[in-house]
């Protein structure tokens, strides 16, 4: 379905990014992983994907610096030739309570979730509106349609990707280019792997299909999205929760 396709993800070492990663591969994508900080994890995901016999390449730094995401879709464009698909994933997390959250808490989840996804789709669409092509799939979340107690910063950055896929298809619809949004529900990655047996047992019980989401869960809407067969489809928020939002 992604035969020859080039794709930048970002947060693309590990959680679910790294799952889109294998599916990407897997069906034909030549991969660019952006990366923040873990060597190791990036070393290691290139190694394992290059096995589907896809090209991929790694570009480190940090997606809250809008030089990072000029410098990374001339990298891919320079490395495959074309820049046709972006998955905006990279986030971070500080969950505290409203009372207990400082502004550099809000800011540095605004910086990265919401900034960073506005930086990538900024240069990304340039180089895709040149092509008349591309495919860009923004990460939000569940959180960012229905909010969480103790995540207003992660609640209003993933709120704001929603907002900016919807204004984004407007305007590039045009040009061949399609702009969705994906919201996650409760997946099983690093980031929930610090809640408590109690917690995870609690989440599971309003999830309509009675089991906690794969990263694969994600990457199989997103590898639809980022395909032909969904020309279509744009200005959408997918949500892949289980039924949490029922």
């Amino acid at each position: 379905m992604l035969n020859g396709k080039n794709a930048i993800i970002t947060g693309g070492v590990r959680g679910i990014g790294l799952g889109i990663a294998k599916v990407f591969c897997e069906q034909g994508a030549n991969v660019l992983l952006c990366y923040r900080s873990n060597d190791g994890a990036a070393d290691a995901a290139k190694s394992t994907l290059e096995k589907s016999g896809t090209k991929v390449e790694l570009f480190k730094g940090d997606v809250s610096d809008p030089e990072f995401a000029k410098e990374a879709t001339a990298f891919c464009k320079e490395k495959f030739g074309s820049v046709d698909i972006l998955v905006n994933n990279a986030g971070i997390t500080k969950d505290k309570l409203i009372m207990r959250m400082n502004p550099d808490d809000f800011n540095a989840v605004i910086n990265t979730n919401l900034s960073g996804s506005f930086y990538m789709l900024k240069y990304a669409s340039d180089v895709m509106m040149k092509q008349r092509y591309g495919r860009i799939i923004n990460i939000s979340s569940i959180v960012g349609v229905k909010g969480n107690l103790g995540q207003v910063n992660y609640s209003a950055s993933k709120a704001g990707i929603i907002g900016m896929t919807l204004s984004a298809a407007k305007e590039l619809g045009r040009r061949g280019i399609t702009v969705n949004a994906v919201a996650p529900g409760f997946i099983d990655t690093d980031m929930t792997a610090v809640l408590s047996d109690e917690q995870k047992s609690k989440m599971e019980q309003v999830i309509s299909v009675g089991r906690v989401g794969t990263a694969e869960d994600i990457a199989d809407a997103v590898a639809f999205l980022a395909s032909d067969k969904a020309s279509y489809i744009t200005g959408q928020v997918l949500g892949v929760d289980g039924g949490m939002n029922v």
